[in-house]
């Protein structure tokens, strides 16, 4: 148990947080995104002297498909600077991905002091469900969603000899594996609004035809394919994590608003 000492300060943190003005909590949020802009040019510099590596990672599904097609196996590229500029993509692109744990705290940061101390023990989870699902959405795009679009495009125009550069390779890459990851994030985005009382499971699910529509929507948008079965491939796990976000939002909203009545109580 912590001490009666470690107790008051906490109690005194959170009474400051409460009472800073807006311009108070516009100076934290500016200095969260500093840490977390430092934390990214960090991680950026480690991926840095791995970029041959990451890119020989990032190429494996458009070799591939090449390969499948029996095309020749290379990238080209049309402009000199078109390399360089392509390793710096990738090396921020990964940088983000390994700064994220500590990109994602400092937003947990920002946002605890305006928790109740009982919903402040969440951190815990929120780190590793955050970081966890991140990561998933871009596993899930690079072995599952990029390996079928490329097919499918390559399959399409077999008419034609590809000359595909790196530069339009990797921007393609890139929305979709960091697009898929901040798709992943919508479990986290359901917990918080559940925790405050926006929303709830009852009103998730009776919306669950439109927000159906909504998720293929999103999907057509995303894809970077134009056929149907892409776009399922997309929206499946959207659906899925949609009807995981109904379960939290049940979980979540009825014992925090108990707990927030008993809080206001005592």
């Amino acid at each position: 148990m912590p001490s009666p000492l470690v107790e008051t300060a906490q109690k005194r943190g959170s009474e400051e947080m409460t009472g800073m003005s807006f311009l108070d909590h516009l100076e934290e949020l500016r200095r969260r995104i500093i840490y977390s802009a430092l934390f990214i040019v960090g991680g950026f510099g480690a991926c840095w002297w791995y970029h041959e590596q990451i890119f020989g990672l990032m190429q494996k599904p458009i070799m591939q498909a090449l390969a499948n097609h029996h095309l020749e196996q290379k990238l080209v590229y049309l402009n000199p600077t078109d390399p360089f500029n392509m390793y710096l993509k990738v090396s921020l692109l990964a940088g983000v991905f390994v700064a994220s744990p500590f990109v994602l705290y400092q937003v947990w940061a920002f946002i605890s002091p305006g928790l109740y101390r009982h919903e402040r023990r969440y951190v815990l989870p929120f780190m590793f469900s955050t970081v966890g699902l991140f990561l998933a959405g871009g596993y899930f795009g690079f072995k599952m969603v990029y390996p079928a679009a490329l097919d499918f495009l390559i399959t399409f125009s077999g008419q034609f000899t590809p000359m595909i550069t790196i530069g339009e390779y990797t921007d393609l890459f890139l929305t979709i594996i960091a697009g898929l990851g901040i798709v992943f994030e919508l479990p986290i985005l359901v917990f918080f609004l559940s925790l405050m009382g926006i929303l709830t499971a009852g009103w998730m699910w009776r919306n669950f035809r439109y927000s159906i529509l909504v998720i293929f929507i999103i999907a057509a948008i995303i894809t970077p394919t134009t056929d149907i079965m892409n776009m399922c491939i997309f929206a499946a796990p959207m659906i899925v994590l949609y009807l995981f976000s109904i379960g939290i939002a049940w979980f979540v909203h009825p014992a925090q608003r108990r707990k927030r009545e008993e809080a206001a109580v005592k």
